[in-house]
């Protein structure tokens, strides 16, 4: 299928266009309406009359961002009118919503008249929280703005402008970062003159660019001081006391070149003709004003970025208008001024200098990306963006005196940022916390692992956890030279510890019985295991917890712990449970990965440890017991033996809610619930405990493929001591994750 026909596929299959309006609050019944629409809507309607503010808090004002166009300049396509352009507003609201969780409404004027815009905007101003200017020619963009900034009390911002000039300005930080050049000494030249490019040319003067150093250049040439034709107001200001006419004579010499005009604009002899290592930012759409290619073939000294995802550091406006807007409105701003501009830029800068996380990689086609000539900006979906830009506008707006409703607590609100970005967020916030208020020794058998000591240092960064890293000594320490990871932590080499020999002996009293020798205590913990190791580190004290398996098969981590840790007294069995989180709540799921085919005992003690995980991360735990089944209502083995398993459950843990046998669907759905009024279940179930391996498997793998729920896990219960067991795919995201468990474990003895 060709881009044409897919482009078009896309937005006709299905529901027509990309976009619809969906309900916050039930409205399912007799008494909803009542509240939804007449008379109890009233209420509020009084309350926003005697106090304007109250808006804030009864509609969704707050949270919804009008996208405002004519048409007139939309994407490189030009005038299409403002019917035509609606496919991009509402493009534009959907990544509004995608990656801040902002709400829009899409408006096209059918007008080109700039006064009938300003006049329909200050009318809407009771309807939205801002004003997202879209696809609006120059010169009449800049007259809009400027009159909408001065008459409403809502940020307005026109994203073609400010939005192309963040990005760029952030790049440009870093370019010079790399080259060692400072910004009052450069040389730049910039071609194009619409809104864009004004922006830009301003943004990098507010940054320290000197005006002098400055040349922009339009279709015409040179805007120089005293030049006539094609001139207005807003390309006066950027006019130069030059004797330069033409963008060749201008990038003479240049350090830095700003494309935003036409592809081509760039010939390969102005690159040839710039200073050493020059900074060309070609972001003409869709075709630049000279390819990498064609820039690298004349010379291998030139960073460049363009405005194209296929290359290299892509200066994409959804880094900035999304988080740009999400902290105006969180501190209600009444506008979004030059200092939070400012704020915007040097967030995604220091952000492209961090480490980038396995998740950023995995959006890529699991590309590698690290600081440097081809990663000088973030990527778009780099969930970070979010949690350094929105709190950079947000101090911003308070420090200027812009924000009518300050945060208190900085620290809090971004992890409210972090929660919105998912169920998981907010569930693994809590335990992180949790955790980093008592943080444990957790040993990490495999040391040497890229993504193990990545994590590592994110966990000593944050405070989390202890690591300890086991493995060959140089290795490890070769490992974290090649990443650049400045990790202070304890490296235990078996081959070298004074510990090996003792935890050999203390291996073969436990084992001797069971087939091992002496000798072979020796080798497994001299060369063959490391886990057995790492076991052992616990089984001494020496470390709180283990986690560990990112390099191999769930049965080789298990068996080394239940080896040496063994499971806890009165046990049958060690289970498995997995973490389902969907966007409205988390389910937890047992036994998923251990117990083939349990009986009635080992289902009640995976409820009972379930229930009890569950409990330390401070949720209630509602348990159901699965079958096929619904109270009795099918007389088999099979379900016999989960019914006789909740009595078991109730016998030994009578203040724990749990029922069954029941089907999957009684346990979580209310209606059906309600049909069984004897159930102790009022309120749908958390915990799923499965009859056997087969069903609690197919299950959660079956949500996190095809139901959209984000799994954490697995988490092992039943040891004498915490260990857990990592996935072979887990990136160092999901790492950090299971850590902050096997802590918040060991702090739950």
């Amino acid at each position: 299928m060709s881009k044409k026909l897919g482009a078009l596929d896309y937005h006709c299959n299905g529901r027509k266009g990309k976009i619809e309006v969906i309900a916050t609050k039930p409205c399912q019944t007799a008494a909803d309406l009542s509240l939804a629409y007449s008379p109890g809507v009233a209420e509020p309607c009084l309350a926003i009359q005697q106090n304007p503010d109250d808006a804030y808090k009864y509609t969704a004002k707050g949270n919804l961002v009008a996208v405002v166009s004519n048409g007139t300049a939309v994407l490189g396509l030009g005038n299409l009118g403002a019917l035509a352009g609606k496919p991009v507003m509402e493009g534009k609201g959907v990544l509004f919503k995608r990656f801040a969780d902002i709400d829009v409404f899409d408006i096209e004027l059918n007008t080109e008249n700039p006064d009938e815009i300003i006049k329909a905007c200050q009318l809407l101003e009771p309807t939205f929280g801002g004003i997202n200017l879209e696809d609006i020619k120059a010169p009449e963009c800049f007259y809009i703005e400027e009159e909408l900034k001065k008459t409403m009390n809502i940020p307005v911002f026109h994203d073609d402008q400010h939005g192309t000039a963040i990005i760029c300005s952030a790049a440009l930080l870093n370019a010079l970062k790399l080259t060692g050049k400072k910004i009052g000494d450069i040389r730049i030249v910039v071609n194009g003159a619409g809104a864009s490019a004004n922006s830009c040319a301003k943004l990098a003067i507010a940054l320290g660019v000197k005006p002098d150093n400055m040349i922009m250049c339009d279709t015409k040439g040179v805007i120089y001081k005293g030049r006539v034709e094609g001139m207005n107001k807003y390309k006066e200001l950027f006019a130069a006391d030059t004797p330069f006419r033409t963008l060749e004579e201008a990038a003479n010499g240049a350090d830095v070149l700003f494309g935003l005009s036409v592809k081509g604009a760039f010939t390969p002899e102005m690159i040839r003709s710039m200073a050493p290592n020059p900074i060309i930012f070609a972001m003409a759409n869709p075709d630049p004003e000279i390819t990498p290619e064609e820039a690298h073939a004349v010379r291998g000294d030139v960073i460049m970025a363009t405005g194209r995802s296929d290359y290299p550091n892509q200066v994409n406006n959804v880094l900035g208008f999304p988080f740009i807007f999400r902290g105006a409105l969180d501190v209600r701003a009444t506008a979004i001024n030059e200092e939070m501009k400012l704020a915007a830029v040097h967030a995604l800068a220091k952000l492209a200098q961090e480490e980038v996380p396995d998740s950023v990689s995995k959006a890529y086609g699991n590309e590698k990306f690290s600081f440097g000539v081809n990663y000088i900006i973030p990527k778009p979906f780099d969930p970070r963006v979010l949690l350094h830009v929105a709190p950079a506008i947000a101090q911003a707006a308070m420090d200027t005196g812009v924000a009518r409703q300050p945060i208190e607590d900085m620290a809090k609100y971004i992890e409210q940022l972090e929660c919105s970005q998912g169920r998981s967020k907010e569930i693994m916030r809590m335990v992180i916390n949790k955790a980093k208020s008592d943080p444990k020794k957790v040993v990490f058998p495999e040391g040497d692992n890229e993504k193990i000591l990545r994590a590592a240092q994110t966990l000593v960064e944050e405070g989390i956890a202890q690591p300890i890293l086991v493995g060959d000594r140089k290795k490890i320490q070769q490992k974290m030279d090649d990443l650049n990871l400045d990790l202070e932590v304890p490296i235990v080499d078996p081959a070298e510890s004074e510990l090996t020999e003792e935890y050999a002996q203390e291996l073969y009293q436990l084992r001797q019985r069971k087939g091992i020798t002496s000798s072979e205590s020796s080798r497994i913990m001299r060369r063959k295991s490391r886990t057995h190791f790492g076991t052992m580190m616990v089984h001494k004290g020496h470390a709180d917890a283990l986690l560990g398996g990112i390099d191999t098969h769930y049965p080789e981590t298990i068996r080394p712990a239940l080896e040496v840790l063994g499971k806890q007294a009165g046990l049958s069995s060690v289970h498995g449970l997995y973490m389902m989180v969907f966007k409205k709540g988390v389910y937890f799921l047992a036994d998923t990965t251990v117990t083939i085919d349990p009986t009635a005992e080992e289902l009640a003690e995976t409820a009972i440890l379930a229930a009890e995980k569950v409990a330390m991360l401070d949720i209630e735990p509602r348990i159901a017991m699965l079958s096929f089944s619904n109270f009795g209502s099918v007389d088999h083995p099979q379900a016999n033996k989960v019914k006789r398993a909740v009595e078991l459950v109730k016998e030994r843990a009578p203040h724990l809610i749990v029922e069954g046998e029941m089907q999957a669907d009684t346990a979580v759905v209310p209606e059906l619930l309600e049909g069984y009024t004897f159930s102790k279940l009022k309120t749908p179930a958390n915990v799923l405990i499965f009859p056997d391996l087969n069903s609690g498997n197919i299950c959660y793998k079956l949500l996190r493929r095809l139901g959209g729920a984000e799994s954490i896990g697995p988490i092992l219960m039943g040891m004498n001591k915490p260990v857990h067991v990592l996935q072979r795919g887990d990136d160092v995201h999901d790492i950090v994750n299971m850590a902050a468990i096997a802590v918040v474990d060991a702090q739950n003895p």
